[in-house]
């Protein structure tokens, strides 16, 4: 085991917001409607697909993205969440 330890926070859905993208270090967790856990850095997926985020109206105008259900497509499709 790594001397570098994680700490998950677990949240209620997938969230990406403005504030979050700030901490690299932050680490989410949510469950997935079909009972899936995902883990995953804002950080990395922001910056991996930040020019999808950024022109999205729900991004400028609430400064976030979310989604309960499940992660979405696009981000299921990184070859790297955390």
């Amino acid at each position: 085991m790594s001397s570098k330890t994680k700490e998950v926070t677990v949240v209620k859905r997938f969230v990406l917001s403005k504030n979050n993208i700030k901490d690299k270090g932050l680490v989410l967790s949510f469950t997935t409607h079909k009972g899936e856990t995902v883990e995953y850095s804002p950080y990395k997926v922001y910056e991996q697909l930040k020019d999808k985020f950024e022109p999205m109206p729900c991004w400028n105008k609430y400064g976030n993205y979310t989604n309960r259900l499940n992660l979405p497509k696009f981000v299921r499709e990184l070859d790297t969440l955390v």
